[in-house]
């Protein structure tokens, strides 16, 4: 395009040219020669505004290249800053280079601690406990080392893009690409030189930087080429010394070792060893630590204030007998937490698992003071010791001639106290748990095998043999008392806890129940299978090929899972049932107030939290999807589809399979509940997804929708523990002894074990009827099931008690 000084000029030239055609015109009729000279005037003044229009072009060409190369230099100067600026942000902000190596110089030295007594100092044999503890040791390592691997490479990574932005934006061409004005060009280099001094410092930085990063990465890629080495040397050691399980490792008890390593060396580096272990096991799971905490601070705050609800009504025994759950808050949340969510910790080490056993058994010691008679819990004391012992001697790890006489003594001792035991059968019906006296067996055949593999020269087998016995019978003894624990506080709080209250968190133990559920016994047995098994190899290899399995990828069409990610679906959504029905506990109708009759408790606080229902059960769902890896835009399809379908009819069928899905989320009834449906009255058969089957008192079976039990005026009885109010009217003389009718009429009531003792049975006087007064007689049926033979045997004692006393009818 034309500039407008070229524009000026060239209409400057205009009335010359028509000039010079006004001339050409006139002189017509002139001679030829004077023609010839002024065409070729006319020639050159054409030649020399073409070349001028060629000049113009070719300036508005650089011109405009010169301002476009302007353009892009100010974006390349300023991403350079820009550039330039976020390097050293990031390099300020980075990687602490320093920590990381001296990190990697105490795993170097933690590695060679983890290899003592294996890769040195070996002795004879390898033992079990020693190349498990290492093993374990050298795996936390190996993660370690990986996490500064990982953040190593990815900080070199993050230079090296510095970098190439760098030299990219610097060796532009347009960088390159001069003004043609010498002010302009004077202007231009003092920029670059600008940049150039900013650059040279931040590139040196980076440079260094990334020397750094890469000696490190040296030094790390070294060490986690040794853990790897060492790892799978020691799974190559463990994979032997079990095929070597029934071979004798060491010389006979009685015959001189062949090695002998000072007994207080093996000690340092065993409990070095442990010591690690335990420490970074616990920093890697400080979550799950702080949560159980949490969950013995809330659950000593509930037994505490059952306690306080009993002792206001003065119903705690000297003797705590069936109230043991009571007498410790502290110790009984302990021991109950403790030994059921030690299952939250993955493959923890011994050292760890020593420890709350330990913490479980001492509140359990606590718990029995005073409360079992002496002699078993002399056995108790004895046994625990033993356990101490044998714990103690597991955290040896590397065999010695004092640790093998030892293990025999401790082997010895617990043989005693089982044939104790024994001895003394008599005293066995004193045990309120007998199923102790079935470990205790177990624990005399383990001790009687580990002697005697002891003696032969089977190092590990022994040792395996003598601490799982000492550990099956103190877990199991803990196991059972913990269940009997849980029971105690569902029982007392089911018997006089009819109502919810704040102190107990508003927990609606009418739906608790009074009994721990049959599946809790199920989990405790295969927990205590699994902490008996992690003491043999053998165990790691049957989970070793199971968990294999488990993490195998499958396809179906272009989904791919894991049965890991479907059962994480299942444990997901089951989760969310939980909470929900956790929730339901609190969304549950309260009952009517018992000190002011008629007045309800928090009406409004039901409708939002079953509104936090609704919603735990969908987050629960799109968790756990997205969990099992299901694709969001698929489920979208199959909800379009049912949409599609409900449009089509299917609203009758669906209502049915939503109202299953809302029974078994409420569970308003369960199956074997007795329950009264529109006048009819029966025990829940069956509950299917579309219809459920009452069986009535008749005998016949009647098959209802869901929707429609739902939509029903449902009384429950077995919701609210089969308990009933009862009423039944006597009508006495004027002339009665009012006092006498009173008790005699009591003493009917609490005769009778079917009546409820924990709500008194009251006697009222209700009004005058013509010659007579209205007596009526109020209680509670423990079974609602009782009610007609309850009020028929009342009957008959009352007309009896009355005979008896000269009471009279009317």
């Amino acid at each position: 395009m034309f500039r407008l000084p070229h524009l000026v000029l060239i209409l400057s030239l205009l009335p010359v040219f028509s000039h010079a055609q006004v001339l050409d015109n006139d002189s017509s009729r002139q001679s030829n020669s004077l023609k010839k000279q002024e065409d070729s005037a006319h020639s050159n003044f054409v030649s020399k505004m073409q070349q001028f229009a060629a000049a113009t072009h070719q300036q508005t060409i650089n011109e405009r290249n010169a301002d476009k190369a302007g353009i892009v230099q100010n974006e390349i100067f300023e991403n350079l800053k820009k550039t330039m600026q976020h390097a050293k942000t990031y390099l300020k902000n980075g990687i602490d280079t320093v920590g990381i190596s001296g990190d990697i110089s105490k795993i170097s030295e933690w590695h060679a601690i983890a290899g003592d007594g294996i890769f040195v100092n070996m002795g004879s044999a390898q033992t079990y406990r020693n190349l498990t503890t290492s093993y374990n040791l050298l795996g936390v390592l190996q993660k370690r080392i990986s996490h500064h691997k990982t953040e190593l490479d990815n900080y070199h990574h993050k230079l090296s893009n510095f970098r190439f932005q760098i030299d990219s934006l610097a060796s532009d061409s347009m960088m390159f690409a001069f003004p043609g004005d010498s002010a302009a060009l004077t202007k231009y280099l003092g920029k670059l030189a600008t940049i150039a001094r900013e650059i040279s410092p931040a590139d040196s930085i980076l440079q260094k930087a990334m020397i750094d990063v890469e000696a490190l990465q040296t030094k790390v890629n070294m060490e986690s080429y040794r853990l790897t080495t060492s790892i799978d040397e020691l799974e190559l050691y463990q994979r032997q010394l079990h095929r070597r399980t029934w071979s004798r490792e060491f010389t006979y008890l009685w015959q001189p070792t062949t090695y002998d390593r000072s007994f207080t060396t093996i000690l340092g580096y065993s409990l070095a060893k442990s010591w690690l272990t335990f420490r970074f096991y616990a920093q890697n799971n400080y979550g799950k630590i702080l949560f159980m905490l949490f969950l013995i601070f809330m659950t000593t705050l509930y037994i505490r204030s059952l306690k306080t609800i009993y002792r206001q009504r003065d119903l705690i025994r000297n003797d705590y007998e069936g109230q043991l759950v009571l007498r410790y808050p502290v110790l009984t949340a302990i021991l109950i937490i403790v030994n059921v969510f030690q299952f939250i910790f993955p493959a923890p080490p011994f050292a760890f698992n020593a420890l709350l056993w330990s913490v479980s058994a001492v509140s359990l010691t606590l718990l029995f003071r005073r409360f079992i008679i002496g002699y078993w819990m002399k056995i108790w004391i004895a046994l625990f010791s033993l356990f101490i012992a044998a714990s103690v001697n597991n955290l040896i790890l590397q065999a010695s001639r004092i640790e093998r006489w030892f293990m025999f003594m401790l082997a010895a001792s617990g043989i005693l106290v089982t044939w104790i035991v024994f001895n003394k059968r008599k005293n066995w019906r004193q045990l309120r748990e007998q199923w102790i006296i079935y470990f205790i067996g177990f624990l005399l055949l383990l001790e009687l095998a580990s002697i005697i593999a002891n003696c032969y020269g089977r190092y590990n087998l022994s040792k395996t043999l003598l601490t799982s016995g000492y550990f099956n019978v103190v877990i199991a003894i803990m196991f059972l008392w913990t269940v009997r624990l849980i029971n105690e506080g569902l029982e007392l709080a089911f018997n006089i806890y009819s109502t919810q209250d704040r102190k107990l968190f508003y927990l609606n133990f009418q739906r608790i129940g009074n009994r721990a559920p049959k599946l809790f016994y199920l989990f405790l047995i295969v927990g205590w299978f699994i902490l008996f098994g992690r003491n043999f190899y053998a165990f790691h290899l049957v989970t070793g090929p199971v968990q294999t399995l488990l993490s195998e990828e499958r396809s179906v069409g272009d989904y791919t899972f894991t049965i890991n990610t479907l059962l994480l679906f299942v444990l997901i959504m089951g989760l969310s049932v939980v909470i929900s029905r956790i929730v339901s506990y609190f969304a549950a109708d309260r009952h009517l107030n018992n000190e002011h009759p008629g007045k309800t408790e928090g009406t409004g606080i039901g409708s939002w939290l079953l509104l936090i229902r609704i919603f735990i059960i969908t987050l629960g769902l799109l968790l756990s999807f997205a969990a099992a890896g299901i694709p969001m835009d698929k489920l979208a399809i199959i909800l379009g589809a049912l949409g599609v379908g409900i449009g089509f009819g299917l609203q009758t069928l669906v209502h049915n399979l939503v109202s299953g899905l809302i029974i078994a989320f409420e569970k308003p009834v369960n199956v074997g509940d007795i329950v009264e449906i529109d006048k009819q009255s029966g025990v829940m058969k069956s509950i299917g997804f579309r219809s459920s089957v009452l069986s009535t008192w008749d005998g016949a079976n009647m098959v209802m929708p869901n929707g429609d039990l739902l939509n029903s005026h449902l009384i429950n009885w077995t919701l609210g523990g089969n308990r009933r109010r009862m009423q039944l009217t006597v009508n006495v003389a004027l002339n009665s002894d009012l006092e006498k009718v009173q008790v005699l009429l009591q003493k009917v009531l609490d005769s009778d074990d079917r009546i409820s003792k924990q709500k008194k049975p009251l006697v009222l006087f209700d009004e005058f009827v013509n010659s007579s007064i209205n007596v009526k007689v109020i209680y509670w049926l423990n079974d609602y099931r009782n009610d007609i033979t309850t009020k028929s045997d009342l009957i008959i004692a009352i007309q009896k008690a009355f005979q008896q006393n000269d009471i009279t009818f009317h």
